[in-house]
């Protein structure tokens, strides 16, 4: 499983998707997860895909349809990035949010075709500067089963919209 910190860049300026009460812009986004397994190499990943952006108030949104990379090939990964919290959501809702707080430990089931992992996430640190138009965003936290740390992680993810 490769979670890790995050850095968001967006630009906006391309058309709009009308989804509910929400316009959705087409992005590009760039996806670099940095897990450091504890005893163990690097095991960094990126990966380029298309999805869709939107900014209201305080409260950023944005998606993108998993590939075979992620080992979770069709399935829709959205983040509801608010000023105290970022919650990554993936398909359902059945395998339950992941949830980052800053200094706040957060658990949840994860489902495997082999059954349920009790995992925690808790975060170090979140730095966020996104507006209506882009900006960055950078989570580090550590992840861990059954109350175990099993790994250090940075997300990092650069959005920009298809008209730059």
């Amino acid at each position: 499983m490769s979670v890790g910190g995050l850095k968001v860049k967006l630009a906006c300026g391309c058309n709009g998707n009308r989804e509910g009460d929400k316009t959705m812009k087409k992005v590009m986004i760039s996806i670099k997860g940095t897990p450091v397994p504890i005893g163990n190499e690097d095991e960094s990943f990126e990966l380029m895909t298309d999805g869709e952006y939107n900014r209201e108030g305080d409260i950023t949104t944005f998606r993108y349809v998993e590939t075979e990379l992620t080992g979770v090939d069709g399935m829709l990964t959205t983040f509801n990035v608010e000023p105290d919290r970022v919650t990554l959501s993936r398909g359902d809702g059945m395998s339950g949010d992941m949830i980052f707080s800053e200094k706040q430990k957060h658990h949840f089931l994860y489902e495997t075709p082999f059954g349920s992992i009790l995992m925690g996430i808790d975060t170090h640190s979140i730095k966020e500067n996104m507006c209506e138009d882009g900006g960055s965003l950078e989570i580090r936290y550590d992840i861990e089963v059954d109350n175990v740390s099993v790994s250090k992680n940075l997300f990092e993810i650069n959005i920009r919209s298809f008209s730059q």
